[in-house]
């Protein structure tokens, strides 16, 4: 089984080995962060040491590492006002202050700051990845149970769910996402954050990020609903009719025979919305995340470099691309018993 997994991805393993290898020579040959600083000029030198026996510091020291290229920016302030740039790679350092090594220099900070490197889960691309697919997981649970009630013979549990589903499907997300985050504390009298520890620094956006959460999953949930509602029926009623001839009840029935044929027919479909959730998550800046678009207007507004959305894009396709990749593999894996 192995040798024809290798065979069949032969030379895929091995563009992915010559590709790790070169990272990995690159990012042993990277120039540190004290190589970075050992190029700046004497006066700014001199500003480093003053600033190091110095209570009141005026030396700004900005160190961006992206695994195999790093950025130094140094800047001071007060009366002599200085900044240098500089960019480390392949076993070297180049100036970043014009040109294309500012150009680089630029896209590496604004990628390590969007990565949200060096910082927890509340930041960046990883709470854009965190957010996507834990309402996507939510949101399928959800979505079979409103689906099952759905398609229920009783009236009354029907009903109820297809008020659900046409509720959250008629509404605008970010409006739901205003109503969890600020209409229901103050309903109830209580605020996200006291959810948790009120020493925690990141209680603010621990809070924000379950209340963006749950508005995303049960949004997501009337959608999935839709979803396996459509792959449950898409299945030949003769099975239902072979299942009861069987003396299966209709639990026994969709657990065992019809939910299994329909999760292969619902994944197309729910990894076209873990991709929508992925881009709607950029909605979590009207609540202050720190998502990958929130950094990106954050960046601009204080630094005025449209630039600032080129590794946006790019972040964003990278992760819509690893997922896509996952869910075609997966796809592919249940189409086989089609």
């Amino acid at each position: 089984m192995k040798s024809q997994f290798f065979k069949k991805y032969s030379k895929q393993i091995i563009a992915v080995a010559i590709v790790l290898v070169i990272c990995i020579i690159l990012a042993a040959l990277k120039p540190g962060k004290d190589e970075l600083l050992s190029r700046t000029s004497p006066e700014m030198q001199k500003m480093i040491d003053a600033d190091a026996s110095s209570s009141r510091k005026r030396v700004t020291i900005t160190y961006n590492s992206l695994f195999i290229i790093n950025y130094a920016s140094i800047s001071t302030s007060g009366a002599n006002v200085m900044s240098e740039k500089y960019v480390g790679f392949a076993g070297k350092v180049y100036q970043a202050d014009e040109g294309a090594g500012k150009f680089v220099g630029q896209m590496v900070n604004y990628t390590y700051r969007m990565l949200g490197c060096g910082e927890n889960l509340m930041h960046g691309a990883k709470l854009t990845i965190l957010l996507t697919t834990l309402t996507v997981l939510f949101g399928v649970l959800l979505g079979t149970l409103l689906a099952l009630a759905k398609i229920s013979k009783k009236k009354l549990l029907s009903k109820l769910a297809s008020a659900y589903i046409f509720f959250f499907r008629g509404t605008p997300l970010l409006i739901q996402l205003f109503v969890v985050y600020f209409t229901v504390p103050g309903v109830f009298g209580f605020a996200w954050r006291d959810l948790f520890n009120a020493s925690d620094a990141e209680a603010v956006y621990k809070g924000a990020f379950t209340a963006a959460l749950i508005a995303f999953a049960l949004n997501s949930g009337a959608y999935c609903a839709e979803i396996v509602r459509s792959a449950i029926q898409s299945i030949d009623k003769g099975q239902f009719e072979a299942s009861k001839a069987l003396g299966m009840n209709y639990a026994q029935t969709m657990t065992r025979i019809i939910i299994p044929q329909s999760v292969r027919r619902m994944i197309p479909n729910v990894s076209n919305e873990f991709i929508m959730i992925l881009k709607d998550a950029s909605l979590v800046f009207a609540i202050s995340l720190m998502d990958i678009t929130t950094i990106s207007k954050n960046i601009m507004t204080s630094e005025g470099s449209y630039l600032v959305f080129i590794p946006a894009l790019i972040i964003y396709l990278v992760i819509t691309a690893f997922f896509g990749f996952i869910f075609d593999k997966i796809e592919k894996k249940f189409s086989v018993y089609e």
